[in-house]
């Protein structure tokens, strides 16, 4: 049983220790963010009277977060001086995002962070939100520099630690990110702490500790917040599905799915074991519910491939559009990822993975890029990109796939089809078609050659 305190990230069996007992150095961030990087300027009075308007905007809905937020937006309009109650409505406005799968809401979360710093500029519960909000924003240069305000004035605020750690994994700086998980941790433990210490060991390619981990995150949950849990108990089948265990995934995403009816990530998932299955029209019936509630760009192409297994293809081209479209407006690193895993758009998909990695070098941003480069015929590029994915040891049958596909095309054929074979080994159903390119490029090299003419 691990222990609440100490260092979660220092363990023998791991090849290079993270030394929690040291304070990490800084690690270089990209220089290019994709705004100017000002986090909590007080907005003008014109924006100010805007982002009042949008946090104070009626939701649409009859849920206990959404009486929440009318019951906070009366008190506020009553008294509209306390920034306490702008934070505490913009945190409702992000349960509501998380829980509809409606990324525009962040913006209202975001106003209600505005508003609270342009009536305290150095408000602690208002820099946290913001922080949170410029995550969900993937503006993550912005989010490390909310969190550092905060803990330049309290070493010990576990929000602020979580948003650092976040923005800084993101950012590739993952021993910054492992030892302030490892400060929450220590500051309050808790589901927040816990899970983000779980994903983090789990990247690291320690399954087995990360699930002890996640255990406590789940034990932590507080039912009455419904979204987290299930977030987590997701979390935790993600785990299970990326080492083929589709029955242990499935249990996990249908005790998601009881914490919170129709949480569209639990949906998504278990389409993932439905398609794994070969259930093509459950998977279709799971990614419509889960679409219509989050029609982010993820679920629109898993909902392609289900649609084309079952042979809809004209349904599957609508939803393909779909991923299409949501990518190009919210989600590019999916869009490029999408282009290059289906051999579409070679110049786009390179273009858009470049731009995403000049604000984000985590390792599925490296990934992605690496395959770009790849279908784009850049292979000494893609290997280096693909070597920096590889980095922490990640057990991700994509991530290996890929890796082993760009080795065979630069000559180094065995230990490609290692890593192709391995990948299968670990999950013979991780994509569509990442699987099924797997299996063909192994088939092909053990196809014996013709005789010599």
């Amino acid at each position: 049983m691990l222990r609440r305190t100490g260092c979660l990230f220092a363990c023998a069996a791991l090849s290079g220790s993270l030394g929690c007992t040291e304070r990490p150095r800084a690690e270089a961030v990209p220089a290019a963010t994709v705004s100017t990087g000002r986090a909590a300027e007080a907005p003008a009075p014109s924006s100010l009277d805007a982002a009042r308007a949008l946090a104070l905007a009626a939701p649409a809905g009859a849920s206990a977060v959404d009486r929440e937020i009318e019951a906070l937006s009366r008190r506020i309009a009553k008294a509209p001086g306390g920034a306490d109650l702008w934070s505490a409505l913009g945190h409702a406005w992000l349960r509501k995002a998380r829980a509809s799968g409606d990324p525009s809401l962040y913006g209202r979360a975001h106003a209600c962070a505005e508003v609270g710093l342009a009536l305290a500029a150095e408000d602690r519960a208002s820099l946290n939100l913001l922080g949170l909000v410029l995550i969900h924003e993937r503006r993550f240069t912005e989010a490390r520099d909310a969190a550092e305000r905060v803990l330049s004035r309290d070493e010990g605020d576990a929000l602020a630690l979580g948003t650092l750690s976040d923005a800084a994994l993101a950012l590739g700086a993952f021993q910054v990110a492992a030892h302030a998980a490892q400060r929450m941790v220590d500051q309050r433990p808790g589901l927040p702490s816990y899970a983000r210490a779980a994903h983090l060991r789990w990247l690291q390619g320690d399954a087995a500790t990360a699930k002890r981990i996640i255990r406590l995150a789940i034990d932590a949950g507080d039912p009455g917040e419904p979204e987290a849990l299930a977030w987590t108990l997701t979390q935790a089948a993600m785990m299970f599905w990326h080492e083929g265990d589709n029955e242990g995934a499935d249990l996990g995403f249908e005790r998601a799915l009881a914490a919170q009816a129709g949480y569209p990530p639990a949906l998504a998932g278990r389409a993932r074991v439905a398609l794994a299955r070969g259930a093509w029209g459950r998977a279709v019936e799971l990614l419509e519910q889960a679409h219509q509630q989050s029609p982010d760009a993820e679920t629109a192409w898993l909902l392609g491939d289900a649609r084309m297994a079952a042979g809809d293809h004209a349904g599957a081209a609508r939803a393909y559009a779909g991923a299409v479209d949501a990518g190009q407006r919210s989600d590019r690193r999916t869009l490029a990822l999408y282009y290059a895993t289906k051999g579409l758009e070679r110049d786009e998909a390179l273009r858009l993975a470049a731009a995403e990695r000049a604000v984000r070098a985590d390792i599925y941003t490296e990934d992605t890029h690496a395959w770009a480069l790849y279908r784009a015929g850049k292979l000494a590029e893609a290997r280096a990109a693909s070597d920096r994915a590889l980095a922490l040891g990640t057990r991700d049958a994509r991530l290996l796939y890929h890796a082993g596909a760009i080795r065979i095309a630069l000559g180094d054929v065995a230990r490609g089809e290692r890593l192709v074979r391995d990948a299968l080994d670990l999950n013979p159903r991780f994509d569509m078609t990442g699987a099924a390119e797997a299996e063909q490029l192994l088939a092909r090299r053990k196809a014996p050659r013709g005789p010599p003419r």
